[in-house]
């Protein structure tokens, strides 16, 4: 399974992942309907594009009492049957990365499903800064230095200075 990886010191904080994955979605430009988010960090001088890490062992999936989430047998994406969605948020709580957000119009939660294994998010990112790739491609050194990259973000954003 594909997964999207954000190189966070790429992004420019342009948001044309957020405004493709509205269009490819909703047929609109509003950033509201993206199902992915890019948050910016002032302080750390930092974007992050936050969006579904379609988890192996995905909690939102375990907790859906609707049978509304499942996983794509061919692209391994977890996704929502929003006509099976029982507006209950369950999903939205268990989600551990906060990926998942609540349409309040449409009464269903919606997360990425990965557009079918072809992500509008990163077909559109000028800066490569999003790649869809396997999960063994990445580099350990790639994760480490993603996960200080977010340590940093995260003190940042519990403390509002840079450190």
């Amino acid at each position: 399974m594909r997964i999207v990886l954000a190189d966070v010191g790429l992004c420019v904080a342009c948001r044309g992942c957020e405004y493709a994955c509205a269009y490819e979605h909703n047929g609109s430009f509003e950033r509201n309907a993206s199902l992915m988010r890019v948050s910016f960090y002032p302080a750390a001088r930092v974007a992050v594009s936050l969006t579904c890490m379609h988890c192996q062992e995905a909690w939102c999936l375990e907790v859906c009492p609707a049978g509304a989430i499942s996983r794509d047998s061919d692209t391994g994406a977890v996704k929502i049957d929003a006509s099976l969605c029982a507006g209950c948020k369950m999903c939205v709580l268990a989600c551990p990365f906060g990926n998942i957000h609540f349409d309040h119009e449409r009464g269903v939660a919606q997360k990425c499903d990965l557009c079918s294994g072809d992500p509008a998010c990163v077909r559109s990112c000028t800066t490569g800064a999003l790649r869809f790739v396997e999960p063994e491609d990445v580099a350990v050194t790639r994760r480490e230095t993603l996960d200080a990259h977010l340590l940093r973000v995260l003190a940042t954003q519990r403390t509002g200075a840079a450190e």
